[in-house]
């Protein structure tokens, strides 16, 4: 969701960065495959048959993993601000997941069918400006959790991208409370000079 910053520099960056890269050699829409990739090594989130709700997703790498990970068989909902090309097995949601309208649509499509797996690789539009951009951060990952208690499954589960910062450390003591399991992870494929972690959290609780 976030927009990247910097003209050329940041392009040459990209342009070197060996995910980048690997990601346009393999076919994936974004070098953000190979964080789920790394985080669903280890946690085993994937399973045939799942209903799962992509936020953030634009442009659609992380749904592109998951549906082709488990040959289609999943049901995708996927929301972002911006446009995603169509993909197999997801329902794609164009708007911005803090109005009430784009909740509702989402939620018409999710049904009456509990969702298996919430993720978010959600950020917000990033001036550089720590105070700004870590409440905004904030309020997306909170809006996220809030999700999760509105449509998972007993036993569900949870990523969220998460910039470390103030209000952290109550997030995670806030997911503690509604999941058994609660770690954050930082995958080899976050750039080392980030902020980020991803929160994992397993096995919701009502």
């Amino acid at each position: 969701m976030s927009k990247p910053r910097g003209g050329r520099s940041w392009k040459e960056r990209q342009d070197r960065d060996p995910y980048v890269q690997q990601a346009r050699r393999d076919g994936w829409r974004s070098r953000a495959v190979y964080k789920l990739e790394q985080i669903n090594d280890k946690e085993r989130l994937l399973k045939k048959g799942m209903l799962c709700v992509d936020l953030g997703a634009a442009p659609g790498s992380w749904s592109q993993y998951v549906t082709e990970t488990l040959d289609s068989d999943v049901r995708i909902v996927a929301v972002d601000l911006l446009p995603m090309d169509a993909l197999a097995s997801v329902e794609f949601i164009l708007g911005d997941f803090t109005e009430d309208a784009v909740l509702d649509a989402m939620r018409t499509a999710i049904g009456n069918t509990p969702v298996d797996l919430v993720m978010s690789d959600m950020a917000p539009n990033i001036t550089g400006n720590r105070a700004v951009d870590q409440p905004r951060s904030m309020y997306l990952v909170e809006l996220a959790l809030e999700l999760c208690k509105d449509v998972l499954r007993p036993g569900g589960d949870f990523v969220c991208k998460l910039f470390q910062g103030e209000g952290t450390d109550e997030y995670i003591a806030a997911a503690r409370a509604s999941f058994k399991r609660v770690k954050a992870i930082k995958p080899k494929a976050s750039r080392s000079g980030s902020r980020e972690v991803y929160l994992v959290a397993r096995n919701y609780r009502l």
